[in-house]
């Protein structure tokens, strides 16, 4: 099973720039997506469903904003749309499909960066998101989770950690909400695989940051611990450029 996380930076915008090609050409069974900024009446989905992909969408509310999607080629036995928090859930932050033996979430958490009051309503998130994915576990052990965290996780995964340190993203809070996430059962299936630096996700539009590889790693793919023996192989899809963001791609010994 190959599956991949990208922030997409609003749907309407990718698909200008030979978005359904690129993933004609990479071709994964699942695809989640980040930051779609639209809802369903505003694009027609059926050119996806012409290729082959069952099309599932979260969107917020409030038009060209936040949302989440999820592609599949094979119709899962369950879609849930969001996580049952309405504040969450009207910003369209969580999406999940269910197969038979595994189930892939699709999530875009809070920035935090725009005004103090939004790092402390990421705060709350984090708390809230850790205690909605520990009684998910309950019942569906085999989950990935995929997506926008909007952390970087250890100096590793920003490209000037002594300048960024203590900003929304690399606080020590974030940090370290990142470990215990992790260590409740939960592999970072990239950096598991890919121990060298330098290796980013997202770069700001500015300064020529990406050409320059002065980037973040703030898109992962999390793996259930069970999931572990199944992981073949990780990386980052640097070359495609339909946003601010590249895809992150597992590949997994399921079918």
């Amino acid at each position: 099973m190959k599956i991949i996380t990208y922030n997409i930076n609003g749907i309407r915008a990718v698909l200008k720039k030979d978005f359904l090609k690129w993933l004609e050409a990479s071709n994964p069974d699942v695809l989640c997506l980040q930051e779609t900024k639209a809802m369903e009446d505003q694009f027609d989905k059926s050119i996806f469903e012409d290729i082959g992909y069952h099309f599932h969408l979260q969107p917020a509310e409030k038009k060209g904003y936040s949302g989440v999607a999820i592609l599949t080629k094979k119709k899962p036995i369950h879609v849930e749309y969001g996580c049952g928090i309405e504040k969450y859930d009207v910003e369209g932050r969580v999406i999940r499909v269910d197969f038979d033996d595994i189930s892939v979430l699709s999530i875009y958490m809070p920035s935090g960066a725009s005004k103090p009051e939004r790092q402390l309503f990421k705060l709350q998130w984090l708390k809230d998101f850790q205690s909605y994915i520990a009684e998910l576990t309950k019942k569906i052990p085999n989950l990935v989770i995929t997506g926008d965290f909007n952390i970087c996780h250890k100096p590793i995964d920003i490209h000037n950690p002594y300048r960024l340190d203590g900003y929304p993203g690399f606080t020590e809070e974030e940090r370290e909400w990142m470990t215990s996430f992790l260590s409740n059962g939960f592999i970072d299936a990239f950096r598991f695989l890919n121990p060298d630096p330098h290796q980013y996700s997202w770069w700001s539009y500015m300064g020529n940051a990406r050409n320059k590889n002065l980037g973040w790693r703030i898109d992962y793919i999390l793996l259930a611990n069970s999931l572990r023996n199944q992981l073949i192989k990780s990386r980052h899809l640097t070359d495609a450029r339909h946003s601010d963001h590249c895809p992150v791609v597992v590949e997994l010994g399921i079918r």
